[in-house]
């Protein structure tokens, strides 16, 4: 049987105000107080597993052994079929360049360019299929933890279409869409999306009568 959140603080492992604002949103209704790992100064622990329920359970870990409350932390990516599951644990990497005076950042156009390149030199008939995947992780102070996966699958397209999304949300259009998730209006977005799968598996193990 699965240990069960209950009511009380819940530590999100984050140190992005946006996603603590839209994790929380989403457990509001269950009783739950979210405080970010970045409010109680939580160091960020370094992302060394190489699959998403390895970074997701690493950060969940760090935070609840830190705060001694019970914790909650995402991994998500971008993965491509022709391109051997890459970016995938590594989405975000794919981004990082240097800025003027040494000064490190996300070029998510740099980054979605590398895919397109790299699909378009297998040749014009290479598949485009794609997915995103979401894992949470719960951890408790003691040890315990619980995992839930998410996915949604798509295609890839270019050049990047929309203004409403982020990361690679401008070259991936869901199974069932004529949009890319860039635009597609937020809402429609977070029914489908592969964040929105896992918290589905969330919810209903751990608030489910």
């Amino acid at each position: 049987m699965t240990r069960k959140l209950g009511s009380g603080k819940l530590v999100i492992a984050t140190h992005n105000a946006g996603k603590l604002k839209e994790i929380g949103k989403l457990l509001d209704p269950y009783g739950l107080e979210c405080v970010s790992a970045g409010a109680l100064g939580l160091p960020e622990p370094a992302e060394t597993g190489k699959t998403f329920v390895e970074n997701a359970l690493i950060k969940a870990r760090a935070a609840a052994e830190a705060s001694g409350i019970p914790a909650l932390a995402d991994d998500s990516g971008l993965s491509v079929a022709a391109l051997d599951g890459r970016p995938g644990v590594y989405t975000a990497d794919w981004a990082e360049r240097q800025w003027f005076e040494g000064e490190a950042g996300r070029d998510w156009f740099m980054a979605m360019g590398k895919v397109e390149g790299m699909l378009q030199s297998k040749g014009f008939e290479t598949p485009r299929n794609a997915w995103f995947s979401c894992v949470l992780a719960l951890a408790w102070p003691d040890g315990d933890y619980a995992v839930y996966e998410g996915r949604v699958d798509g295609e890839l397209t270019w050049p990047p279409r929309g203004t409403m999304g982020f990361g690679y949300d401008p070259v991936f259009v869901p199974n069932g869409y004529d949009l890319t998730f860039a635009e597609l209006e937020p809402e429609q977005k977070h029914a489908i999306s592969h964040r929105a799968d896992a918290f589905a598996k969330l919810v209903k193990d751990q608030f489910a009568a």
